[in-house]
């Protein structure tokens, strides 16, 4: 449509100063705005301007060549050139949304930063927003961009990637270090190389500023340190990134240990959290990588352990419901003096078995049967108890001056529910009987299953591991576990990370049982306490037990038995006996189906309205429709009709094409 006047079209703008491009500014924006709306995709900011203005430039272009070119720009009207502008910003929008898959990581960084809200404080996302361009950076400086959007890893690039994770890390510091240690405890999920590089994180960070550790503790304790204890040592014993250690002792003359958690660590941890929760939602939204491997669900179970670590009331509650033994001592916390951000215990004086040796062979101690007791006290807390010591690490397990070994550090614990522990039992009874059946079906009670798998191929495997690693004369280590979650990951099957907790915590102590007792094999003892257990289950007493527990929960079923069976036999007499079967009765299903059939609908009435939009252009006659003001230059309804139609046909197209390629299927 041509307009009346100059002054009518989009041209007369750019005569008053300044006006014209706010103008233009504006279009562009809602251009983008609504084609991201009517195609179902959040653009980013950049992808906003991109197709907005290359759709807006392309709609004027078109416009004037369509139906002004003889004269000139300036007379086209606002709805032409909007109109046509739409579509081509759809078409570009579309476009980059294919392009983005795999994405990029400035696409991610673009939804992550977003505009500040006006009603949040400025501080805070301005500080989010600096930490999120600093992590990016370091990771684009380490080659990370790509596979961030969903790229695989090559054949053959392991070994780098691995090292390049862990020094972007490494220099991102913070909680993506404390990350970076939960992930190498993942064998279950990551290869050697990730493993072996990860296991390297260290925090290397220096105390805190010992006047805000002092305001933290006045206001926790009610009173400065130096009235609350007999004495305080302001220089910590150990620091890390989320609390350190000061030595004190109570007026009452009591040596103990104060664990205050660092000032800032709470901003620090929340921020962090913040950046990898959004990054994970966006990467599980890009990456079909992402989604197989359940990054999101991990990353939230990440947050849930480590909000839990920044209370340390909860570690008071894990060291009491640990608890000590005959074996193993822990400390005794003095619930009175602690609090969310302090913990008092009592200090035990010893070393670790790091450091030990020299103790040990000054008391001419009996290494084989502390490993022993230690090895036994951690399986009991697993397979009885319920709640593990989930780092027993050489420097958190202490050889005590009276030859005792002691616990410390409660801040990991693993907490397994009774199915977990049943099954965790029949595990280690199937290593000690040797049995892959038995191994196979504890693993599948355990383990997520991610894609299909073959149970025949599965337990051949299983048995050859078992040749492998168990045979008679060998001595198992580490190295075995590793090459167990190697087999289960070429399976698709994942351990819940309570269960990896359980196995990383095995791995772990058997590098504290190596050095504490060199050559202990900590395979051949835990089938010896399986042996035991397992003469203990069906010992008289266990057996009678257990047939009364069985007999009492059958109880309610054999009451309603006789009725049961009666209106069975009922039913069959006359012939009314009926069974229901739920077709699509699992959720995933029936969303599988519903995204298919919705699909198909879409692209279905995509195809029939561009069909009937072409017929009615090719209709002659019809109704007229005028443009505004009158005129001779009306255009049939039919052709409007059709032009409106093949514009939603478009839309429709779109969607149901961006919506296959994002999912993938």
């Amino acid at each position: 449509m041509l307009a009346d006047g100059p002054l009518s079209g989009p041209g007369f703008l750019w005569g008053l100063p300044g006006v014209g491009a706010v103008v233009v500014l504006i279009a562009v924006v809602l251009l983008a705005k609504v084609s991201g709306r009517l195609l179902g995709i959040r653009l980013g900011w950049r992808r906003t301007i991109t197709a907005g203005f290359g759709g807006f430039v392309a709609g004027w272009a078109s416009t004037w060549l369509l139906n002004g070119a003889k004269r000139g720009p300036q007379t086209l009207s606002w709805q032409g050139v909007l109109f046509s502008g739409l579509v081509a910003t759809m078409l570009i929008a579309a476009a980059l949304e294919l392009l983005a898959r795999p994405g990029r990581l400035a696409a991610v960084e673009a939804r992550l930063r977003g505009v500040p809200h006006p009603f949040r404080s400025l501080r805070q996302r301005a500080r989010r927003t600096r930490r999120y361009l600093q992590v990016t950076r370091i990771a684009a400086r380490h080659g990370l961009s790509s596979y961030l959007g969903g790229r695989r890893v090559p054949g053959g690039q392991t070994a780098a990637l691995a090292r390049n994770v862990t020094a972007a890390l490494e220099e991102a510091g913070g909680m993506f270090i404390k990350l970076g240690q939960v992930l190498s405890t993942r064998a279950d999920l990551l290869p050697p190389e990730f493993i072996a590089e990860l296991s390297r994180l260290q925090d290397r960070v220096p105390p805190a500023d010992p006047v805000a550790v002092q305001e933290l503790l006045t206001a926790e304790l009610g009173a400065p340190p130096g009235t609350v204890f007999g004495s305080f040592d302001p220089v910590p014993l150990a620091a890390a990134s989320i609390a350190q250690a000061h030595r004190a002792q109570l007026r009452s003359g009591e040596d103990v240990v104060v664990k205050v958690q660092r000032p800032d660590v709470r901003a620090m941890v929340g921020r962090d959290l913040d950046i990898l929760l959004r990054m994970a939602k966006t990467l599980e939204a890009r990456a079909a990588w992402a989604r197989e491997y359940t990054v999101l669900a991990m990353t939230e179970g990440f947050a849930a352990a480590l909000r839990e670590e920044l209370d340390f009331s909860i570690e008071a509650r894990n060291i009491l419901a640990v608890g000590g033994n005959e074996n193993i001592r822990v400390p005794v916390v003095y619930e009175q003096l602690s609090t969310s951000r302090v913990l008092v215990m009592e200090y035990l004086d010893g070393v670790s078995v790091r450091d030990a040796a020299a103790v040990l062979d000054e008391r001419d101690a009996d290494r084989h049967g502390l490993a022993a007791g230690l090895l036994g006290t951690m399986l009991r807390q697993v397979m009885v108890d319920g709640t593990f010591h989930a780092d027993p690490h050489p420097g958190n397990v202490l050889v005590l001056r009276d030859g005792q070994l002691a616990l410390i550090d409660f801040g990991s614990v693993g907490r397994l529910d009774p199915l977990q522990q049943a099954a965790l039992r029949r595990l280690l009874l199937a290593i000690a009987r040797r049995s892959p059946a038995e191994l196979h079906d504890a693993l599948l009670d355990l383990a997520q299953v991610r894609r299909d798998r073959s149970d025949d191929l599965l337990e051949r495997t299983l048995a050859q591991f078992i040749a492998q690693y168990l045979g008679t004369g060998m001595v198992p280590g580490a190295a075995m576990f590793n090459a167990l979650f190697q087999l289960l990951l070429d399976f698709g099957m994942v351990f819940p990370p309570v269960i990896g907790g359980v196995f990383r915590a095995m791995v772990t102590l058997e590098g504290t049982l190596s050095r504490l007792s060199p050559g202990f094999q900590i395979v051949e003892e835990s089938k010896k306490l399986a042996v035991s257990w397992l003469g203990e289950m069906f010992g008289p007493t266990s057996l009678r037990e257990a047939a009364t527990d069985e007999v009492l929960g059958l109880l309610p079923v054999l009451r309603r038995l006789p009725r049961r069976l009666d209106r069975i036999t009922t039913a069959l007499e006359h012939g009314t006996l009926s069974a229901s079967v739920r077709v699509l009765a699992d959720e995933r299903d029936r969303q599988f189906i519903r995204s298919l059939v919705g699909r198909g609908v879409l692209a279905f009435l995509g195809a029939a309205l561009g069909v009937m939009s072409v017929l009615l252009l090719g209709l002659r006659g019809g109704p007229m429709y005028l443009p505004p003001g009158g005129g001779s230059g009306g255009t049939s309804l039919f052709h409007v009709f059709g032009y409106v139609g093949l514009f939603f046909s478009l839309v429709l197209i779109l969607r149901v094409v961006i919506t296959i390629t994002r999912d993938g299927i």
